[in-house]
């Protein structure tokens, strides 16, 4: 994993290098050491505020070039707003903001991380730190060529000055294992389908067990014998095989049930038999997004020795329409022992997570369960890209998760389940059918994995929206958004670590 930037922690006192970025209110008041920095530029910056009508709202900036009075090449300021109305997600922002000012090539940057009240905390600086990271990861591993005007290589080395440089090191040793998760994650959904397929997704995370994670990789005869029909019928028209992999993390008290995370990993989406339109289908090489947050946030919670035991699983498949492809009509028979009529070939990350989560249910025996999938079009319908769609059965957990939303920026909003809706995918033929029609299409997907989790407390994220191809934001640049690893990382920091 490589990283665009270097982030290292200094005192206040320390020298500005390169470009230097300081912070205002909303009234342009500054604090003590950034003024003691600024020296005779302070009356620079009140006359370029004036000239550019910057007031200092919150996420606002000033960029003054080859500030007189200053060895550096540039000066930004950037408003914070109001005094004390900030929140932990603006200093990612702001993080974020800095990281946009770099040009491509290599270059210094020195943030004074201090409010006008005084110095920022630990948590504070480290949100900017993590800002920075999360705003300057691009994946470009397969360009040979830079057409003209787009951006090279950026090769960065910033200084934060903080009050206390120890602490804030310390703090952001475990924030910057999260912020390894995410870029984890974003590398997995960003990579080609020719490259990242079920077996090399597999080694992928296998790689975890440098971490001290344990690794089991389930191959198509260990899931025959399990009766893994659900997962197999989808990827028995590829040449690819399929993989089941389940990892664990085992930072917690002997003995105690884990915390479960489950991911769809369809490494490639055509539809199968029944094929999706040609346009933008390849899009479709991140329909694995699930099994990439679920791979990060294992990363995360072992990079920073989490204090729980925890299970990750992701059922890694292509859908591909050969010859010996399911074809609709198909009946399959789960791990549950349920049989499904596929009714469309292209409802398949259902049958996929069907098996894995009845795998979960009955061999860990977690706590909870929450499963990851970019599922349905439907849920971009409903909630658009801001938020993931979130079906639950256990209203601790839906409450627990949407404050985590809250909290990283990761929004979720709950959507219902209800018997109603369970009616929909009833078969004539089977116990069940794999999709119930156009209405409610990302709530009869829910109902069908909810017939799969045997009372576990669960959570199903519909993330089809918001894991790929979502709006660009002040900490991601990418089409590959990484989403998840935050949002579970602070669940599981929240509720579930053992303190």
């Amino acid at each position: 994993m490589s990283d665009a930037i270097k982030v290292g922690f200094v005192p206040l006192s320390s020298a500005a290098r390169g470009i230097l970025v300081v912070f205002c209110d909303d009234g342009l008041k500054i604090g003590p050491a950034t003024a003691k920095t600024l020296g005779g530029a302070g009356e620079l910056v009140k006359r370029a505020a004036a000239a550019a009508s910057f007031k200092g709202k919150s996420a606002s900036a000033l960029d003054i070039l080859a500030p007189e009075g200053l060895k550096v090449e540039r000066l930004i300021v950037i408003g914070t707003g109001k005094a004390g109305g900030l929140k932990a997600n603006d200093f990612l922002k702001f993080g974020g903001m800095a990281a946009s000012k770099l040009k491509a090539g290599s270059s210094a940057m020195t943030i004074v991380a201090e409010l006008p009240e005084g110095a920022m905390s630990s948590e504070q600086a480290v949100g900017i730190a993590s800002g920075l990271r999360l705003r300057a990861y691009k994946f470009d591993r397969y360009k040979t060529k830079k057409k003209d005007g787009e951006e090279g290589t950026l090769r960065a080395d910033i200084s934060l000055a903080v009050g206390d440089a120890a602490a804030a090191k310390k703090a952001f040793a475990s924030a910057g294992a999260i912020v390894d998760g995410v870029i984890i994650a974003r590398d997995l959904v960003n990579e080609p389908p020719n490259v990242l397929y079920p077996e090399e997704f597999a080694r992928r995370a296998g790689q975890l067990k440098k971490l001290g994670v344990k690794i089991e990789v389930l191959d198509v005869k260990a899931m025959q014998k399990l009766g893994m029909g659900a997962l197999l019928g989808v990827g028995q028209g590829s040449a690819r095989p399929s993989r089941t992999v389940i990892m664990r993390w085992d930072g917690g008290k002997k003995g105690e049930a884990p915390v479960a995370f489950v991911g769809k990993g369809v490494c490639f989406d055509t539809g199968g038999i029944s094929i999706k339109p040609a346009g933008s289908m390849e899009d479709m090489k991140g329909d694995m997004g699930g099994a990439a947050c679920v791979v990060g946030l294992m990363h995360a919670l072992a990079a920073r020795k989490a204090k729980v035991n925890a299970v990750g699983a992701i059922g890694l498949v292509e859908n591909m329409p050969d010859g010996n492809a399911q074809r609709p009509g198909d009946i399959v028979t789960s791990m549950s022992g349920q049989t499904i009529e596929i009714i469309n070939t292209d409802a398949e990350g259902r049958l996929v997570l069907a098996d894995v989560l009845w795998y979960v249910a009955k061999r860990v025996k977690p706590k909870f369960m929450v499963d990851l999938a970019t599922l349905t079009g439907a849920i971009m319908v409903a909630l658009g890209t801001e938020h993931a769609g979130m079906f639950s059965n256990n209203d601790e957990l839906a409450e627990r998760l949407l404050t985590a939303g809250v909290e990283s920026g990761e929004k979720v909003w709950r959507m219902p389940l209800g018997p109603e809706y369970d009616k929909l995918i009833d078969s004539q033929f089977a116990d069940m059918k794999n999709t119930g029609g156009r209405h409610g299409g990302s709530i009869t997907a829910a109902q069908f994995l909810q017939r799969f989790v045997d009372g576990t407390p669960w959570a199903h994220l519909d993330i089809a929206g918001t894991a790929m191809g979502a709006p660009k934001t002040d900490i991601n640049q990418s089409w590959g958004s990484g989403y998840g690893v935050r949002l579970l990382d602070r669940l599981v920091a929240d509720h579930y670590e053992r303190k």
